[in-house]
């Protein structure tokens, strides 16, 4: 008798491979891999999320694609991967932040918000008849003055960064940052850094206009987000 192939476990996202692998969340994981790349970064002043937008028609109206969301006041959260699941669970994430602050009074932690994104992703891969949610968040934000950075993984894993990246330049940014980033960069400096990381994980046939990039930034002083102008984009190209 034959040992089975990996077909015969990657049909159901309940059943587990004799290796203990899921692989209908390892495809997933692809699909955030193939996405375009989007970076998060820590500075002293706050937190910046960084996105590369690739459209692939020039009658697509390029403000329509977006790669960066509004969570809350506080929270912004950037996607890399299917779109269409980027926006459900930024829906989701948004309804999270309005329950908290009608219970509570106050803005949730931004901590507590990636963990609860988390724990919805996992609960798509050990349901019968559903996939996975086949994107990937950097959920950035400020609490208590504190500026914080987490990665969701389409497993509902959940990590805490001073720098990361998501999707197709993934490995070369993290190369990158590894050599030049520092603590306590200001807000200038840690932008820059990432748009220079975001152009060298860029093939040699694409370039990066202000079209095609997005950037916000979460302050810690102001506890706000701000998303920079396309003139402000085109100045910092």
């Amino acid at each position: 008798m034959y040992p089975p192939q990996q077909s015969a476990y990657d049909r159901a996202i309940t059943v587990f491979s004799p290796d203990g692998r899921l692989f209908q969340v390892e495809y997933a994981r692809e699909a955030v891999r193939t996405g375009s790349t989007s970076i998060g970064i820590l500075s002293k002043d706050g937190v910046a999320l960084v996105a590369h937008k690739r459209i692939a028609s020039a009658l697509i109206v390029g403000d329509s694609h977006e790669k960066i969301f509004q969570i809350d006041k506080h929270v912004a959260a950037a996607s890399s991967g299917l779109v269409a699941d980027a926006r459900k669970l930024v829906d989701f994430a948004r309804i999270e932040c309005q329950k908290h602050h009608l219970t509570y009074g106050e803005f949730i932690p931004v901590e507590m918000l990636a963990k609860k994104l988390g724990d919805h992703l996992q609960f798509y891969t050990q349901l019968g008849g559903v996939r996975p949610y086949g994107v990937s968040l950097l959920v950035a934000g400020v609490s208590d003055g504190s500026p914080r950075l987490f990665e969701t993984d389409p497993s509902g894993a959940l990590f805490e960064y001073k720098v990361t990246a998501i999707g197709t330049g993934k490995k070369t940014v993290e190369e990158f940052m590894e050599k030049e980033y520092k603590d306590n960069l200001a807000e200038i400096d840690a932008v820059k850094l990432a748009v220079k990381a975001l152009k060298k994980s860029l093939s040699q046939d694409e370039k990066l206009t202000p079209s095609l990039l997005d950037i916000t930034f979460i302050s810690k002083t102001t506890g706000t987000s701000k998303s920079y102008s396309k003139e402000e984009l085109a100045a910092l190209l």
